[in-house]
Protein backbone atom coordinates (compact mmCIF):
# COMPACT_ATOMS: atom_id res chain seq x y z
CA UNK A 1 0.00 0.00 0.00
CA UNK A 2 1.34 3.30 -0.96
CA UNK A 3 0.68 6.47 1.00
CA UNK A 4 0.24 9.91 0.14
CA UNK A 5 -0.41 13.04 1.52
CA UNK A 6 -1.54 15.48 -0.70
CA UNK A 7 -0.75 19.20 1.25
CA UNK A 8 -2.53 22.53 -0.99
CA UNK A 9 -5.11 24.78 0.60
CA UNK A 10 -7.50 24.97 -2.33
CA UNK A 11 -9.72 21.52 -2.83
CA UNK A 12 -10.04 21.39 -6.21
CA UNK A 13 -5.91 21.40 -6.19
CA UNK A 14 -5.96 18.50 -4.06
CA UNK A 15 -8.33 16.64 -5.97
CA UNK A 16 -7.06 17.36 -9.04
CA UNK A 17 -3.84 15.46 -7.68
CA UNK A 18 -5.50 12.81 -6.75
CA UNK A 19 -7.18 12.17 -10.01
CA UNK A 20 -4.00 12.57 -12.19
CA UNK A 21 -2.28 9.93 -9.10
CA UNK A 22 -5.05 7.38 -8.77
CA UNK A 23 -3.41 5.00 -11.23
CA UNK A 24 -0.68 4.62 -9.13
CA UNK A 25 -1.08 1.01 -7.87
CA UNK A 26 -2.55 -0.11 -4.56
CA UNK A 27 -2.04 3.59 -3.25
CA UNK A 28 -4.15 5.40 -0.79
CA UNK A 29 -4.51 9.63 -0.64
CA UNK A 30 -4.56 11.81 2.91
CA UNK A 31 -5.26 15.53 1.94
CA UNK A 32 -4.29 18.64 4.07
CA UNK A 33 -5.17 21.64 3.73
CA UNK A 34 -2.67 23.45 5.29
CA UNK A 35 1.02 23.24 6.35
CA UNK A 36 0.14 22.65 9.85
CA UNK A 37 -2.52 20.03 9.03
CA UNK A 38 0.02 18.44 6.90
CA UNK A 39 2.29 18.27 10.03
CA UNK A 40 -0.69 16.74 12.08
CA UNK A 41 -1.16 14.14 9.89
CA UNK A 42 2.57 13.24 9.39
CA UNK A 43 2.71 12.28 13.58
CA UNK A 44 -0.43 10.28 13.42
CA UNK A 45 0.85 7.58 10.68
CA UNK A 46 3.59 7.09 8.23
CA UNK A 47 3.34 8.12 4.60
CA UNK A 48 5.53 7.00 1.36
CA UNK A 49 4.95 10.35 -0.51
CA UNK A 50 4.25 14.10 0.32
CA UNK A 51 2.52 16.26 -2.87
CA UNK A 52 3.38 19.83 -1.50
CA UNK A 53 1.85 23.48 -2.14
CA UNK A 54 4.35 26.37 -1.18
CA UNK A 55 1.17 29.14 -1.09
CA UNK A 56 -0.59 28.15 2.37
CA UNK A 57 -2.10 30.02 4.47
CA UNK A 58 -0.55 29.18 8.14
CA UNK A 59 2.43 27.43 7.87
CA UNK A 60 3.94 27.47 4.65
CA UNK A 61 5.32 25.12 1.80
CA UNK A 62 9.24 25.78 2.66
CA UNK A 63 8.50 25.73 6.66
CA UNK A 64 6.51 22.08 6.13
CA UNK A 65 9.92 20.59 4.36
CA UNK A 66 12.15 21.76 7.11
CA UNK A 67 10.17 20.07 9.55
CA UNK A 68 10.02 17.24 7.48
CA UNK A 69 13.74 17.07 7.21
CA UNK A 70 14.22 17.90 10.73
CA UNK A 71 12.58 14.69 12.16
CA UNK A 72 14.77 11.23 12.41
CA UNK A 73 11.91 9.76 10.93
CA UNK A 74 10.95 11.69 8.20
CA UNK A 75 14.64 12.19 6.62
CA UNK A 76 13.82 10.17 3.18
CA UNK A 77 10.29 10.78 2.87
CA UNK A 78 10.12 11.81 -1.05
CA UNK A 79 8.74 15.33 -1.23
CA UNK A 80 7.31 16.60 -4.34
CA UNK A 81 6.61 20.32 -4.30
CA UNK A 82 3.79 21.68 -6.79
CA UNK A 83 3.45 25.09 -6.94
CA UNK A 84 2.75 28.45 -8.90
CA UNK A 85 5.64 29.97 -7.77
CA UNK A 86 7.77 29.17 -11.16
CA UNK A 87 10.37 31.53 -10.24
CA UNK A 88 14.25 30.29 -9.82
CA UNK A 89 14.31 31.33 -6.34
CA UNK A 90 11.48 29.40 -5.20
CA UNK A 91 12.84 26.43 -6.59
CA UNK A 92 16.40 26.51 -5.47
CA UNK A 93 15.15 27.20 -1.93
CA UNK A 94 12.48 24.37 -1.87
CA UNK A 95 15.05 21.81 -3.48
CA UNK A 96 18.19 23.23 -0.67
CA UNK A 97 15.84 22.54 1.91
CA UNK A 98 14.69 19.53 1.28
CA UNK A 99 12.54 18.67 -1.26
CA UNK A 100 13.20 15.96 -3.18
CA UNK A 101 11.17 17.06 -6.88
CA UNK A 102 9.93 20.65 -8.01
CA UNK A 103 6.73 21.32 -10.43
CA UNK A 104 4.89 24.37 -11.14
CA UNK A 105 1.37 24.36 -11.50
CA UNK A 106 -0.31 24.31 -14.23
CA UNK A 107 1.06 21.32 -15.18
CA UNK A 108 0.32 18.60 -17.43
CA UNK A 109 -1.35 14.73 -15.68
CA UNK A 110 1.54 12.30 -17.02
CA UNK A 111 4.27 14.75 -15.74
CA UNK A 112 2.94 14.64 -11.95
CA UNK A 113 2.64 11.00 -12.20
CA UNK A 114 6.10 10.71 -13.99
CA UNK A 115 7.54 12.34 -10.83
CA UNK A 116 5.54 10.39 -8.39
CA UNK A 117 6.43 7.58 -9.86
CA UNK A 118 10.10 8.23 -10.10
CA UNK A 119 10.30 9.47 -6.94
CA UNK A 120 8.54 6.13 -5.27
CA UNK A 121 10.61 4.10 -7.32
CA UNK A 122 13.67 5.91 -6.01
CA UNK A 123 12.24 5.71 -2.17
CA UNK A 124 11.60 1.88 -2.52
CA UNK A 125 15.72 1.72 -4.02
CA UNK A 126 16.81 3.49 -0.88
CA UNK A 127 17.86 6.54 -3.19
CA UNK A 128 15.05 9.29 -2.33
CA UNK A 129 14.93 11.97 -1.24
Amino acid sequence: MTEILVVDDSKVMREMIVACLRVVDDSTFTHAASGLEAIEKLALKPFDLVVLDLNMPDIGGFEVIEFIRGQDKLQRLPILVVTTRGDEGSRSRALSTGASQFMTKPFAPDAILANVRSLLRQDAAGGAP
